[in-house]
């Protein structure tokens, strides 16, 4: 899920809600949060990881040109950080990356790794 401020974003309906979701997050910090949970026959492990992005304020003509162009409808918040959008929005991250792309992986590894 992406968390701007105090609301959550979830993957948006239809395109309209996608450019309103990319207009929430424009200009400013928003938190990119998956749960996770492992699952054995004897034990189940679950947690969170949570990863900090920016984005610079952007044109309502990037907003309408990844909206139409990408697939926006699938992604929490709207936007695919290894898409288009995030090569020309991102302007910080803090945390895993892999993390926003939808896995994080690296903190997957250390949990798979201790259990």
């Amino acid at each position: 899920m992406v968390i701007v401020g105090n609301e959550i974003l979830g993957k948006p309906a239809n395109n309209d809600e996608a450019k309103e979701m990319l207009r929430k997050i424009s200009g400013r910090k928003h938190q990119v949060v998956t749960g996770v949970c492992l699952t054995t026959t004897e034990k189940q492990h679950c947690f969170s990881v949570s990863t900090d992005v920016t984005f610079k304020n952007l044109t309502e003509k990037e907003i309408e040109y990844y909206v139409e162009t990408y697939s926006p409808l699938d992604k929490a918040g709207a936007y695919g950080i290894q898409e288009w959008i995030g090569y020309v929005g991102v302007t910080a991250l803090e945390g895993s990356y892999f993390n926003v792309m939808g896995l994080p992986v690296q903190r997957i590894w250390e949990e798979l790794n201790n259990l």
